[in-house]
């Protein structure tokens, strides 16, 4: 793995550019590690966004190196349905040479559904799957899931509700006078607690923790998803 610089959880354009840059210009790098795929998330760890014109340079800079982009679609339908977002699933298909649709964070039993965009699916890409131990006797019950949650367009209808229960979940710590560690726009929301309090809360209900702020307080993550509900919120606003 070659680490980027980030913000908020996103590569640059710029940056993705000059370490390509640098490296072709490296008169050794045939002794190096080549750079051999660009990997994002979308949402990213943090539940930030990238938009339709970051995608688009990414993609630019990745076709002008040939090599794919690849995108982390994990959260993806947290992504498409957040207020803020101007991208697409299209978009998507457009900009990235492959990517993944996340099933588990949405309500499936178990599996991704992986994309090939571009008619660049590797040559014997099943007996790659068998070979790592990936491949389902059974995968038709994959299939199943995916059939289901894309009829009717109920992927987009309950990533759609997990977006409106995080919005009703980030306004009530904010109506309790709790700090946004930063303002997420998709299904995690990322709040800070005093410590004490965090190890009182855990007591009672289950959220991440994630990270120490300083001495006295602490990043934890709430996740609402598919299954949230008002009543989930009612109880947690008594708690906090």
């Amino acid at each position: 793995m070659l680490p980027l610089p980030q913000d908020q959880c996103k590569i640059s354009a710029a940056d993705l550019s000059a370490y390509l840059a640098k490296f072709w210009r490296d008169e050794t790098r045939e002794h190096m590690v080549f750079p051999g795929m660009v990997y994002i998330s979308h949402p990213t760890e943090y539940g930030t966004l990238y938009t339709k014109d970051e995608l688009s340079a990414l993609s630019e800079i990745c076709r002008a190196y040939r090599i794919p982009l690849y995108l982390d679609g994990a959260r993806l339908g947290y992504g498409l349905m957040s207020h803020k977002t101007d991208v697409t699933l299209p978009d998507i298909a457009k900009y990235c040479d492959v990517f993944y649709i996340g099933g588990t964070k949405v309500g499936a039993l178990f599996g991704e559904a992986i994309v090939f965009t571009h008619q660049n699916t590797p040559a014997h890409f099943t007996a790659l799957l068998k070979q790592h131990g990936a491949l389902l006797a059974k995968g038709r019950m994959l299939g199943l899931q995916f059939d289901t949650l894309f009829t009717d367009d109920l992927y987009f209808q309950i990533s759609a509700h997990a977006i409106d229960m995080a919005e009703r979940l980030k306004n009530i710590f904010v109506s309790k006078g709790y700090e946004l560690y930063m303002d997420s726009p998709t299904n995690q929301q990322f709040i800070i607690m005093d410590n004490d309090f965090i190890e009182t809360l855990q007591k009672e209900i289950s959220f991440s923790y994630w990270e120490p702020l300083d001495e006295h307080r602490s990043v934890v993550r709430f996740a609402a998803s598919w299954a949230t509900t008002p009543e989930q919120l009612a109880a947690l606003e008594k708690l906090i």
